[in-house]
């Protein structure tokens, strides 16, 4: 730590080096930091200028009164220390100024600091005193595009969404939904569909929209009518083909026939209110909107991969990209409109959870970053670091490390905008849910950053104001009456965990890697009343095997039939058969087998007798279903995300049959008879709409 490039490379948050899952001490290298440093705006490419760097940052340390960005924790909790004789008022986002000794409430403001005709100001974020409890419920784990019913046009929609969440709040008693990401995806082809991979997080996709539920189709002229039902018959031959079996989910020919269908019903004129509410959904969103819906114009003009541009047409201030916007305002006015649909769709699907009894209703899913060719890309360019990727250092898991394509945020750049953007992003997935659910929470303290060209293991950890990114997470779960969960798998600090707990933050538990001894040690399975309280727990994810494909050990198979397997099948196998043999004699030692209802139903009462406050069921382990969503790293030759809900032997399963599915209504039955110390009486679920 003797050099300067070490030194400021310390002094920026870029680590020289860290340790694997295994606790061995990796050095990263000079050329590492070099291009790191680049990245988030600082030159270290000698010595001497690594050196002129690290001056001038203590410089702007020293000649500062206070830092740009300060946390509060509480509305009475300690205030910053100040330079002797400095005078400090703060004005709140209410309007109003106090003092800095006075209760502050939650959220952003600003904090003016002066002394001997100095002042400087900074954000101050104060993150509230509590979080929204989450409650001890149930409900089920869903990605979107896979819940086809026969009035779909090809993949799952709001209005199936909004059936599944009023049948399974009324019928069975589930608490929740919980979501795959909404987010908004790049137009044209999509060699990866995976909705972690989104264009923006701070839209949702209308490809989701129910066409027929949009108010104005109800007025269709004859002319447009026709046209609409003609693509309408079109999407119900493409949804009978995924039904039958005969094919994959194409998102490319849904998304060209929803579109195609919405312009016509865009050109419907809308009455004086629903003008006004759209006048009011516009400014409301204000520039992100515009912002978003200029990138989209553009993108049907010049294609999806905005740094192929004309380059005064990559910069979204630039007098060039204004003119186009009024050139497109036609195409903006759409885009612009269908946001307005698709959040007016969700908020519905909320509001049926909601009055169908479900104390949470919608849990939607934050992806840990976007496509870098992608709309938030073009528009946050200023926050996210140029040339540098999000991925994972090499572990058991990924020998060679993950790179997944996507840039990181600049925390320079983020505090320096007071961290509003990532404000926002989570305001919109908080809007019309009881719960968010953030991928990769550990990104709120470190992410590994990947050079652009660089193997993953030529990456680094880049350290984020973990407590300024949980004041803001705290302060607009808060003001949305919500709670959060955070996917906390895999390598976590220790203290990482802890302020997320302590923050009210639930963890995720996952049956396939909870042992005594944690995952390395795995002593055999972890005794249910040793499970973590504060967490969400299910018995699989969307990244891992079926729970039908992992008892029968198919999930060895397909992984061997696809190479992707680091040993011989019967090393796999052997390994596999062992972990479900000893979950099954876990089970059978805890009198749970053999249960009429099958080894599935059995688990699911394993899980019921922990004490996690929230327990999730994968929708597809209700049929029986043997396929994965997604098997990370087999983009072009798996079908991930591709595929609709399917029972044991293959066949679709539409929303209409999953209600008549045996074993749906035997896990409702299961987690209603919880301890009773985690029951839910009939006053508690049956709360007004959209109280918390």
């Amino acid at each position: 730590m003797s050099d300067p490039l070490s030194r400021l490379a310390e002094a920026h948050g870029v680590a020289t080096g860290y340790r694997t899952d295994r606790g061995r001490p990796v050095e990263v290298s000079r050329d590492t930091l070099v291009a790191v440093l680049a990245a988030c705006g600082v030159d270290a490419s000698t010595p001497a200028a690594a050196e002129a760097a690290l001056a001038a940052h203590r410089a702007e340390r020293a000649r500062r009164l206070v830092p740009p960005c300060v946390v509060v924790r509480g509305p009475r909790g300690p205030r910053p220390a100040l330079p002797a004789g400095a005078r400090a008022e703060v004005l709140c986002s209410d309007g109003r100024t106090r003092k800095l000794d006075e209760p502050l409430p939650a959220g952003s403001h600003t904090l003016s600091v002066e002394r001997d005709g100095r002042r400087d100001a900074a954000v101050l974020l104060v993150a509230p005193d509590g979080s929204v409890p989450a409650p001890y419920s149930w409900g089920f784990l869903v990605q979107l595009y896979f819940l086809l019913s026969r009035r779909s046009w090809g993949m799952g929609d709001l209005g199936d969404l909004a059936e599944l969440a009023s049948w399974a709040g009324r019928d069975l008693g589930a608490d929740f939904v919980q979501l795959g990401p909404l987010h908004a995806m790049e137009p044209g082809p999509l060699p990866d569909p995976s909705p972690y991979r989104p264009s923006s997080r701070r839209f949702p996709d209308p490809m989701h929209v129910r066409v027929e539920a949009v108010p104005e189709f109800a007025y269709l002229a004859e002319g447009p009518r026709a046209r609409v039902r003609r693509l309408a018959d079109r999407a119900a031959a493409l949804n009978s083909a995924v039904l039958a079996g005969e094919s994959l989910i194409r998102r490319e020919e849904v998304r060209e026939l929803k579109l195609a269908a919405l312009r016509e019903v865009y050109e419907v004129p809308r009455p004086p209110g629903r003008e006004a509410a759209f006048a009011a959904f516009t400014a409301r969103e204000g520039r992100d909107l515009t912002d978003f819906a200029t990138w989209c114009a553009l993108a049907e003009v010049h294609g999806p991969a905005w740094r192929s541009w004309p380059a005064a047409l990559r910069d979204p201030r630039s007098t060039v990209v204004a003119d186009a916007r009024r050139v497109l305002s036609g195409a903006v006015d759409f885009h612009r409109w269908l946001a307005w649909i698709t959040d007016e769709q969700l908020a519905g699907a909320q509001r049926a959870a909601r009055e169908a009894g479900m104390r949470v209703g919608l849990v939607h899913d934050l992806a840990v970053g976007v496509a870098p060719e992608g709309a938030d890309a073009w528009a946050l360019q200023h926050c996210l670091a140029e040339g540098m990727s999000v991925g994972a250092p090499p572990d058991d898991f990924n020998p060679a490390g993950q790179d997944w394509g996507q840039p990181p945020w600049r925390p320079d750049a983020l505090a320096a905008e007071g961290y509003r953007p990532f404000a926002r992003l989570l305001r919109a997935g908080l809007r019309h849910s009881g719960a968010l659910r953030v991928d990769h929470v550990m990104g709120l303290f470190r992410l590994w950053w990947v050079p652009e060209g660089r193997p993953p293991t030529d990456g680094t950890y880049v350290r984020y104001d973990g407590a300024a990114m949980l004041a803001v997470l705290g302060a607009e779960a808060e003001a949305a009456g919500a709670f959060v969960i955070g996917e906390d798998l895999g390598t976590v600090e220790p203290e990482a965990r802890e302020e997320l707990a302590a923050r009210g933050v639930l963890g995720t538990a996952v049956q396939r890697f909870e042992y005594e001894g944690g995952s390395e040690g795995r002593a055999g399975p972890l005794p249910p009343e040793q499970w973590r309280e504060h967490c969400l727990a299910t018995l699989t994810t969307h990244d891992l095997p079926t729970t039908a494909a992992w008892l029968s050990g198919e999930h060895v198979d397909l992984r061997a039939s696809l190479g992707l397997l680091a040993r011989s099948p019967e090393q796999e196998k052997a390994e596999a058969s062992a972990e479900r043999d000893g979950w099954l004699a876990a089970l059978a030692r805890l009198g749970l087998l053999p249960d009429p209802a099958g080894e599935v139903a059995a688990l699911h009462t394993y899980l019921s007798l922990t004490p996690a406050r929230m327990i999730g069921v994968w929708l597809p382990d209700t049929t029986g279903d043997r396929q994965p969503q997604n098997l990370p790293g087999t983009a072009g030759v798996h079908p991930n995300w591709c595929l609709p809900i399917a029972d044991g032997q293959g066949r679709p399963v539409s929303l209409e049959e999953l209600s008549e599915a045996p074993l749906v209504h035997h896990l409702a039955e299961v987690y209603a008879r919880r301890p009773q110390a985690h029951r839910v009486t009939n006053e508690e679920r049956h709360v007004k709409p959209g109280s918390s």
